[in-house]
Parts: C-alpha cells; sequence; structure tokens
C-alpha cells in the first residue's frame, strides 16, 4: 500500500527524465547512500573490508563496464580480466613514475590508458561478431596477460616479476600499501563505485545509450536509422574499458596491494565478471550490483555456513560453490535471461498492486 507512484506529479521534463522518478524508490536510495557513506564507515573492520566490501565495490565497476558492452551493446567479450591487468599495470607505472600526483589521477588516467587499448581491441567488432568476437576478444586476453609477463618494463624488472604497490595518501590518509585502515579504502573504492555508477546510468538513458542499444537489437536497422555503427561500437568499447580499467587499477593497489598477472588476472576473472552480468542481469545497472554482490558474498556465506558451522572440508565447500554458480547460470539462461534486475523489477510490479489480485 505504501508503494504507489499515485500523487507523484511531474511539472517539467527534468522531474520527467530523472533517474528515480517515484518518490520511494528516490528515498531509499538516499537512504542507502547514506548508510553507506555515513554510517559504514565507523562500523567496518578488516575482516569486511577485506572479504565483502572492497571486492563488491570493486567488481561491481567491473561489471558495470561490462554491461555496457556485453548488455547494453550486445558485443561479446571475454577479455575482461585482460584489461582488468592494464589498468592495474598503468596505474603501477603511474605510481612509480609521478609519484607526488593524486592516487584519484593516477585511477583515471589508469582507466584512459585502459579505454584507448579497449578501442584497439574492438576494431575487430566493426567485421565480427557473436562467436567470433568473442574469440577475438579471448585473444586480447591472452595476448595481455602474455605481454604483461614477458616483457620487463612493465613490472619495472623485478626479479620476481610481481607488482607492488607503494604506499600513497589521500590528503594525508594512507589508502595503499600495508598500514591503510580500512575505512580510508572503502570510502576511497566508494567514490569511485557511486561516480561510476552515475555516469554509467547516465550514458545508458541518453542518447549514447539508445545507439548502444539499437545496434543491440538491430545493427542493420540501426544504421538505416542514422545510427553510426562504428561510433556506437567504439564508444560501447571505450566506456567499457575504462570502467574496467579503474577496477583493475583498484583491485591491485586498493585491494590486493601485489599482483602476478597470470594468477590474478587470469580467464577465471573475465568469466567471473561476465557470470556476474549474467545473474545480475544484462541491460540493468542494478543488476551489474546485485550479480557483484551475489558472487563476492555467496563464498563468505559458503565458508561460514558449512566450513565454520557445519564443519565440511574446504575443498567440499568450494566445489560446492561451482555447482551453484554454474545452476545458476543454467537456471537464469532458460527460465530469466534478465536475472535478478528482473525479478526485483517484478517484486516491485507486484508491491504495487499488493494486495488487489494480479
Amino acid at each position: 500500500m505504501f508503494y504507489r507512484e499515485a500523487g507523484d506529479f511531474n511539472t517539467s521534463y527534468a522531474e520527467d527524465q530523472q533517474t528515480f522518478p517515484i518518490k520511494f524508490d528516490r528515498y531509499r536510495y538516499y537512504v542507502v547512500l547514506f548508510i553507506a557513506i555515513f554510517v559504514v564507515p565507523f562500523i567496518i573492520n578488516d575482516y569486511w573490508a577485506n572479504s565483502f566490501l572492497l571486492p563488491f565495490l570493486i567488481y561491481a565497476i567491473a561489471a558495470i563496464g561490462l554491461n555496457i558492452l556485453v548488455g547494453y551493446c550486445g558485443q561479446v567479450s571475454l577479455g575482461t580480466g585482460g584489461f582488468m591487468a592494464v589498468g592495474a599495470y598503468a596505474c603501477y607505472k603511474l605510481m612509480t613514475a609521478m609519484p607526488d600526483v593524486s592516487m584519484f589521477i593516477h585511477v583515471l588516467l589508469a582507466g584512459l590508458i585502459t579505454a584507448a587499448v579497449g578501442v584497439l581491441f574492438g576494431l575487430p567488432s566493426l567485421r565480427i561478431k557473436g562467436f567470433y568476437l568473442a574469440v577475438a576478444t579471448l585473444a586480447a586476453q591472452f595476448f595481455l596477460v602474455w605481454l604483461f609477463n614477458r616483457v620487463p618494463w612493465f613490472y619495472n624488472y623485478s626479479a620476481s616479476g610481481q607488482i607492488n604497490a607503494p604506499e600513497r595518501d589521500t590528503f594525508g590518509i594512507l589508502i595503499t600499501g600495508p598500514n591503510t585502515e580500512a575505512w580510508a579504502t572503502y570510502m576511497f573504492c566508494l567514490i569511485f563505485t557511486i561516480a561510476s555508477a552515475l555516469v554509467a546510468r547516465n550514458l545508458t538513458r541518453g542518447s549514447v545509450g539508445r545507439k548502444w542499444m539499437a545496434i543491440r537489437d538491430m545493427d542493420i536497422a540501426a544504421e538505416i536509422i542514422g545510427v553510426n555503427p562504428l561510433r556506437a561500437k567504439l564508444t560501447a568499447f571505450a566506456v567499457s574499458s575504462f570502467f574496467i580499467g579503474i577496477s583493475g587499477a583498484l583491485f591491485f593497489s586498493i585491494y590486493l596491494g601485489a599482483v602476478e598477472v597470470g594468477e590474478v588476472f587470469g580467464i577465471t576473472k573475465s568469466f567471473l565478471v561476465l557470470f556476474m552480468i549474467i545473474i545480475g542481469g544484462l541491460g540493468s545497472i542494478f543488476g551489474s550490483f546485485a550479480g557483484a554482490a551475489f558472487l563476492v558474498l555467496l563464498p563468505v556465506l559458503l565458508k561460514i555456513v558449512g566450513v565454520d558451522w557445519l564443519g565440511w572440508p574446504t575443498d567440499i565447500v568450494a566445489h560446492l560453490q561451482l555447482v551453484i554458480v554454474g545452476g545458476l547460470i543454467v537456471v537464469f539462461l532458460i527460465a530469466e535471461p534478465h536475472g535478478l534486475a528482473q525479478l526485483w523489477r517484478v517484486a516491485k510490479e507486484k508491491l504495487r498492486l499488493w494486495p488487489f489480485p494480479h
């Protein structure tokens, strides 16, 4: 009875086109943002920061980026791990070359460098699509990992081949290195996550997003009505790679602190982010958050329930996680291709009409 749009009257085009036209939705997101910004930093600890909050925020950015490319523009990509590696190594080179520059600038520049690389590897999308494009991006994944492994300049000629994030501070607060505070790293990632979600939401609701969706639905018809496929596809690759590069830079510098490219940014990482948007919902910003939260929280819950409460062996719990994820992907692809985001939309529609019959 309390979730109704009746009585929400718009008196301008700006109000009609706002992101959350229903007041209840708007206030709900304000409450979530208030808790995330003004409550969580005061109660956060290292365990929850490292096991859930930081990976959730970082993977959410990567899922938003991949969802723009796959869900909104319809260009299949299996190179997410490689593009995250580009962001991580670009951030590392910038941090070591310009130690006095703010980390905000380093992360943004790493995103821009990744966007340029994404456009380069997005050029085959002008000639191929579907399975063949997936294979081309998969080749980009393997090539980028090989490049960062084989060219010593990228890891500053380190004997181990590993890159380590040096200590850097922002406004006098350490956010990289071994002596960071959980609330500081959380707030740094939260700023980028909120900004990425707002930018992506506005892009997908504007003319750029409509061009992407026209290309996704039928590229030939889109070209006939005036959509430039070259510009639409390359902008999708650029924007997607920008967000993925930011997530890779944060994953290396803030979350892990040290990276071995083959172990961290391999093909498994590409499939993990792809599974996030499949389970969360293709073509949905909220779905990117839902999928990231689900796949980050699932191993934590399985460890608490399976290992700590029931006493199951760790390897059994790890295999159970794979079974659950695989089963859910099959179920969602068959029964609900739009994922958790569609289930959330259906639940809201039912709540609007409750308690009346449907």
